[in-house]
């Protein structure tokens, strides 16, 4: 599933680019591109579709983004994954928790006074 979420998020961005390609700085964009094509839609109705699609597109790949951060830890083995992981990031950076015990200083023979 999550493979398929991120096929749909660069689909999704691919188009989304195209839009935003299409239009131009205030308004321009489309309907003056194509005068021909402004006589059965009509300015203003080209304008709002490349606008509606650009909205439309980028919230669809906000939606899928967030679709596939639910996904993407599911399996056993990324969960696994991220378990090692987290235990060796564990193990790496932790300190004893009990401090080292000293060791006893090492006492001189006791002198026989006998000799």
């Amino acid at each position: 599933m999550y493979t398929f979420l991120t096929i749909l998020i660069i689909i999704a961005a691919l188009l989304l680019i195209l839009v935003v390609l299409v239009q131009k700085p205030k308004g321009g964009g489309l309907a003056s591109q194509f005068s021909s094509s402004n006589l059965a839609f009509g300015v203003k109705r080209t304008t709002d579709f490349i606008e509606k699609s650009t909205w439309g597109l980028a919230i669809a790949i906000i939606i899928l983004a967030l679709a596939s951060n639910f996904f993407a830890g599911t399996t056993e083995e990324g969960a696994k994954k991220a378990i090692n992981a987290d235990q060796l990031e564990n193990t790496q950076g932790a300190t004893p928790t009990t401090p080292a015990q000293p060791q006893p200083a090492q006492q001189a023979p006791p002198v026989d006074s006998n000799k």
